[in-house]
Parts: structure tokens; C-alpha cells; sequence
């Protein structure tokens, strides 16, 4: 079992940036692919970026590059996202999620609560 708590949600003007934190309580943090995925106020979720657990090969959806960077401190158990130049319709909640396997394709058995991102024109 593995437990997520993401932080670093808020409030931000357009164009601003925000760095979200996601700790995980497992020791073997290390043999996990980590994913963020966002969910829009009635919009379906979305897969956002993701990383493996070696942090050697990444994933960063479309409409983020080259803006969001995702990153993974193992001694930590932290993953993080980077963003930069928020858009409005970046308003959602994310999620940090987090498989049982090293590579980040597939399906994510663990998620986090969500944070609050809210981003203001």
C-alpha cells in the first residue's frame, strides 16, 4: 500500500508558476512510476505527466510542453511538477498517482487526495 499527499496547490494569477509536491509514505518509492493527472470541474481526468521510478524516462502530455516538468527525489519518496505560465483552464485539481511497476505506462493502483489549483486571468 502506498499512501500520497500532494501539496503546493493555491491560488495563482495567469502566467504565474506553482510547484506541486506529492510525499509518499512507502519505503520502496524507488521501484514506483509516479503519474499527475489533473480533473477539471465537469471535464473528464486527465493524464498530465508522469516519470519512471529510476526518473530515467518521462512523459509530459501535449498541451503542458514545454511548461510542466515533472522530477522525483527518491531519497525523498517526493515527486514533483513543475508549471509555469498557468493558463485559466488549468483550474482543476490534481492528483498524484502512483504504480507498481518502474515504468509509467499503465494503470495507476494509488492515488493521492488532490490539490487545488486555481488559476486567475
Amino acid at each position: 500500500q502506498v499512501q500520497l499527499v500532494e501539496s503546493g496547490g493555491g491560488l495563482v494569477q495567469a502566467g504565474g508558476s506553482l510547484r506541486l509536491s506529492c510525499a509518499a509514505s512507502r519505503r520502496t518509492f524507488a521501484s514506483n512510476a509516479m503519474g499527475w493527472f489533473r480533473q477539471a470541474p465537469g471535464k473528464e481526468r486527465e493524464f498530465v505527466a508522469a516519470i519512471s521510478s529510476s526518473g530515467d524516462s518521462t512523459y509530459v502530455t501535449a498541451s503542458v510542453k514545454p511548461r510542466f516538468t515533472i522530477s522525483r527525489d527518491n531519497a525523498k519518496a517526493t515527486v514533483y511538477l513543475q508549471m509555469n505560465r498557468l493558463e485559466p483552464e488549468e483550474t482543476a485539481v490534481y492528483y498524484c498517482a502512483a504504480r507498481e511497476s518502474s515504468a509509467w505506462r499503465g494503470i495507476y493502483e494509488y492515488w493521492g487526495q488532490g490539490t487545488q489549483v486555481t488559476v486567475s486571468a
